[in-house]
């Protein structure tokens, strides 16, 4: 099995060094940067598998390193572990809005942060790139999946990438009813901890295409 590149990006020597040594206790490679710019051009340079990213960074802060892996469509889908000091609710939104696939506030646990590695790899794998359809189409509604852009009726619609990923979901089942809770599991991964105004249940868009 091909080994995992994680690349850890913070500007605390000490936090990464202690992930990196942990993270190839278990099998990982490991790459390192302790600013955001340097961790701009390891992830275009190394092409790792995931990225540990700090929020608050010198040179390029962490939410910048996020919205242009996001936005360049060679790693678009590259999955993103926000690691931050900030545990205000809505820091916590405005990194899943940007991108990242999950969130883990400072001080953490090494074991919880190996143990959220794993499981945004295994979602990564379950859903490969390849397997995605181009497009979607649908009374209007145009999606590139490969560009990452919405249309309806030709014009742009402007999504987060948080937005477009529970967009993909949802026409990806087509028919199907979701509770909020499944959605937050299927589409963030894990249960975010702040809470969103509940709902009853939302119906997968498009269905009986």
């Amino acid at each position: 099995m091909k080994q995992k590149k994680i690349l850890i990006a913070d500007d605390e020597k000490d936090i990464v060094e202690l992930i990196a040594y942990n993270l190839e206790r278990e099998g990982f490679a490991v790459r390192k940067a302790f600013d955001g710019r340097k961790a701009w051009e390891l992830v275009n340079a190394e092409k790792p598998d995931l990225v540990i990213l700090d929020l608050m960074m010198p040179d390029m802060p962490g939410m910048e390193v996020c919205t242009r892996i996001r936005r360049q469509e060679a790693t678009a889908s590259l999955p993103i572990i926000m690691l931050t000091a900030k545990s205000d609710p809505v820091d916590r939104i405005l990194g899943l809005e940007v991108g990242a696939d999950d969130y883990i506030t400072k001080p953490f646990h090494v074991r919880e942060l190996i143990a959220r590695v794993r499981a945004v790899l295994r979602r990564s794998e379950r859903r490969p790139d390849a397997d995605l359809p181009e497009s979607f189409d649908y009374r209007g509604l145009h999606i590139d999946f490969k560009s990452y852009r919405v249309t309806m009726d030709g014009q742009p619609v402007e999504l987060s990438a948080r937005e477009f990923k529970l967009l993909q979901f949802l026409t990806g089942h087509p028919g199907r009813v979701y509770s909020r809770d499944q959605l937050l599991d299927q589409v963030w991964g894990t249960r975010p901890s702040w809470n969103p105004e509940p709902s009853t249940s939302i119906s997968a868009a498009c269905g009986g295409r």
